[in-house]
């Protein structure tokens, strides 16, 4: 079997102290390739180092709405001189979060922009965090022209319409360990009616673990919980669900 976890945050200090066995534990679950996504500048900088130490590892890099408030012309340099390093195959993870607010939404909203701006200049998709501000996240897709590039809605949080929205405007969804849980009835609608050439694999680690695992640490190792589970609601082939969504996941990054 082969897997493609889209979303991971091996950086991130839960994985200090068992990196090396947590890589090892995923690739014995057939996981043959892993993007580590940056949420600020220095977490974005981890993901490039991890990159350019293991061969199956790329990385995106981006400024999450948390941070949005210190977003700036200089971050922009600093994110343009890492997006264009080797192996960096997006930019995110980017977008809008209205439900903690840690940043202004004007804030999100510029940094949004100026995130998109530089994906396009690059040539490279985008990892789009959309939590509570979906009607606003389309809008700047479509003002800014980011559907140009295409991407991944992260951890999709929505019902078919919202789906569809996303699929017109060339943006997969990301499916991940919530798709497991008793509550995500219209998220498990979406993954029996979506074509499979618009679903990629994720995790999120070190959160969102799928059932049986919810509560614990996640990790890359986990996408096969989810592959399973999704394969099993489309009525699909697991191995064959795997591949597919391993494929889109390698065409959307050219890796």
């Amino acid at each position: 079997m082969e897997l493609f976890d889209t979303h991971a945050h091996l950086d991130f200090p839960e994985f200090k102290k068992d990196l090396s066995e947590v890589l090892e534990r995923s690739r014995k679950a057939g996981i043959k390739y892993i993007v580590n996504v940056g949420v600020d500048v220095e977490s974005s900088l981890r993901s490039v180092d991890l990159s350019q130490k293991h061969s199956w590892i790329y990385a995106s890099v981006g400024v999450h709405p948390h941070d949005a408030q210190k977003f700036d012309e200089e971050i922009y340099d600093l994110m343009k001189k890492l997006a264009e390093k080797e192996k960096v195959v997006a930019v995110g993870e980017i977008g809008l979060d209205y439900y903690r607010n840690f940043s202004p939404e004007n804030q999100q909203k510029e940094a949004f922009r100026m995130q998109i701006v530089l994906a396009k200049e690059l040539g490279l998709p985008i990892i789009i965090h959309d939590r509570d501000a979906h009607r606003d996240v389309l809008k700047i897709i479509k003002e800014e022209g980011a559907q140009d590039v295409g991407g991944i809605m992260h951890c999709f949080p929505g019902d078919w319409k919202m789906a569809k929205e996303c699929f017109d405007l060339n943006f997969l969804i990301g499916i991940g360990g919530t798709v497991t849980f008793k509550k995500s009835a219209a998220l498990q609608e979406v993954v029996k009616r979506a074509p499979t050439d618009m679903i990629v694999l994720e995790t999120d680690c070190p959160y969102l673990s799928p059932e049986p695992l919810r509560g614990r640490r996640n990790e890359p190792a986990n996408v096969k919980y989810t592959a399973k589970f999704a394969a099993e609601l489309r009525g699909d082939d697991l191995e064959e669900f795997s591949y597919r969504t391993t494929l889109n996941a390698k065409k959307l990054f050219r890796i």
